[in-house]
């Protein structure tokens, strides 16, 4: 009797289990992952357009000016938008911004965060006033209202200005315009902004500056700037107001003051 070759079918459950394992495998781990990102993408695309535009801390610019130089609007993808680009487009186009922070609130909110810079001190090239912020920053040319609340600096050569740059000299020392920087940082810190009146700069290591009208201010070099203006800050509390003189803080230790 001649053998019969039969194939061995599997039972009807494990017929099943093949059936669903082949199933599951038709889509490809790397398909569904290309899958996924593309309906996240969809996602953000359709759902997370901007459609509130906040703007916090401006005096100087309109909500509308910060927002044209962000080059943002209403409808722009939350997601895509570059901050840093936009950070960036900020401070070239509006000199008078310190500080900017985009933040991204979600689902549709952008809120822009501005730090303005403050017109503190000014420097003349022939009949043209200069503006400058307690960095060296230049701001632009100064009105005649706004001269006469400034603090005047003499005594340094500009060289070539730039609006939303820092100062510089003709001969291109930026040893003098730090030195300066300090000194406008310390006037503005520690609230001596509105009774000082000029900064001469008779030499690095001589620099003078007015004060209410009142008194001679020998600052000396670049040195111990800070301490100096904290010695300052100490005789001018004790002078009185009917005082007249110099008050010599050069040595950078002690203060002397040498009424007229």
């Amino acid at each position: 009797m001649a053998a019969t070759n039969r194939g061995i079918q599997p039972s009807a459950d494990k017929r099943g289990d093949f059936m669903m394992a082949r199933h599951r495998s038709t889509i490809s781990p790397p398909l569904m992952f290309v899958i996924v990102i593309v309906a996240i993408i969809f996602v953000m695309s359709v759902f997370f357009r901007v459609s509130d535009i906040e703007v916090v801390g401006n005096s100087h610019y309109s909500d509308t000016e910060i927002i044209r130089a962000i080059d943002i609007e209403e409808g722009d993808n939350l997601f895509f938008f570059d901050r840093f680009a936009a950070i960036s487009r900020v401070f070239a186009k509006l000199p008078y911004i310190e500080e900017v922070t985009v933040v991204r609130k979600l689902p549709s909110k952008v809120t822009i965060e501005v730090t303005e810079s403050t017109a503190l001190a000014y420097i003349a090239i022939g009949d043209e006033m200069w503006t400058m912020d307690h960095g060296c920053k230049i701001l632009g040319k100064a009105t005649p209202e706004e001269v006469g609340s400034l603090v005047r600096v003499d005594g340094i050569d500009p060289g070539t200005l730039l609006i939303g740059e820092p100062l510089t000299t003709s001969e291109g020392d930026t040893a003098v315009v730090e030195q300066l920087a300090e000194i406008l940082y310390q006037v503005q810190e520690r609230g001596l902004t509105n009774k000082t009146t000029l900064i001469e700069f008779i030499s690095s290591s001589d620099v003078q500056l007015s004060y209410g009208g009142q008194f001679t201010v020998k600052l000396g070099g670049a040195d111990n700037i800070e301490h100096k203006f904290g010695m300052l800050v100490s005789v001018l509390g004790k002078l009185s107001s009917g005082d007249v003189g110099l008050i010599d803080l050069s040595s950078g230790n002690k203060a002397h003051f040498m009424s007229e």
